[in-house]
């Protein structure tokens, strides 16, 4: 299990983010795409790491909401 972060993007689009997997990121056009092409990316980049034997990070990632 990946946390992500979903923000919009500039152009409207929803982009995800895996802090864990430096470099994995993805969009869509809704929320769900996001999510889900997300999901593809967290499966390749593993993939690709454990391909060329390199380390996959743990998950530490911890959110907190800041009110401004």
């Amino acid at each position: 299990m990946r946390a992500v972060v979903l923000h919009r993007g500039e152009d409207g689009y929803w982009v995800v983010e895996v802090p864990s997997l430096p470099g994995c990121i993805s969009q869509g056009k809704t929320k769900t795409e996001a999510i889900e092409n997300i999901r593809e990316a967290i499966a390749g980049w593993i993939e690709t790491a454990a391909a060329h034997r390199q380390p996959i990070p743990d998950e530490d990632f911890e959110t907190q909401v800041v009110c401004v």
